[in-house]
């Protein structure tokens, strides 16, 4: 491995200016975070379309395909999964240091591990939104069926059963799963995106 003393950072002839142009909007992170079975990656997915069919560029990071590829060495140890985080925001600010909305769906169960990201991304263009939806409704949601392996002992260190969960304190949003429609947390985070000055008001059936 090469020394450190001998790597240097390039900075790029294109400013952030010339890509918003170029784009209508200003690169950002939008960062779900929730308990499994809560609807972070349901949501991100339809944010998603939602704001390609508005004519923005956004791209969704999700935990389980990033352990696929860059973080499939990874498990789910505490310092692991801030690891897995750390990666996931090193990133996600490539995507918006591009111009892009970056929208990543993790777990994220730390908040330590939460604010770092925030860090690596800078604070001014980090959105975390709680996805929040209680254990129960979660765990009969059950989608991938992690959770029955939980209670049954097959996984170890599984958030809300034998591992923990810090909710966020001072989020950006609040999206409560168990009462709002997809439709109703999408309108909520295209209108956040808005208000913070990082898209132009998506209208209804209106490419922006």
């Amino acid at each position: 491995m090469g020394d450190d003393k001998n790597i240097f950072w390039h900075s790029s002839g294109v400013t952030p200016a010339d890509r918003e142009k170029l784009l209508g909007q200003k690169g950002c992170v939008l960062w779900l975070t929730g308990l499994s079975g809560s609807g972070k990656s349901t949501i991100a997915r339809a944010l998603e379309a939602r704001l390609v069919a508005g004519g923005h560029a956004a791209f969704t990071l999700d935990g389980d395909n990033l352990r696929h590829g860059i973080n499939a060495k990874l498990g789910f140890s505490p310092e692991d999964r801030a690891e897995n985080l750390r990666r996931a925001a090193e990133v996600a600010k490539l995507f918006a240091d591009a111009g892009m909305l970056a929208i990543v769906s993790f777990i994220s169960p730390y908040a330590a591990a939460r604010d770092k990201a925030r860090e690596i991304v800078g604070a001014e263009r980090f959105l975390e939104i709680f996805v929040d939806a209680p254990l129960e409704i979660c765990e009969r949601r059950d989608p991938k069926g992690l959770y029955a392996k939980a209670r049954a002992g097959q996984i170890a260190d599984f958030t809300g059963v034998n591992a923990p969960y810090e909710r966020p304190e001072s989020p950006a949003a609040i999206i409560d799963t168990g009462a709002a429609s997809l439709e109703d947390a999408v309108r909520a985070l295209l209108d956040l995106l808005a208000a913070r000055g990082f898209t132009p008001l998506i209208t209804e059936g209106t490419p922006s």
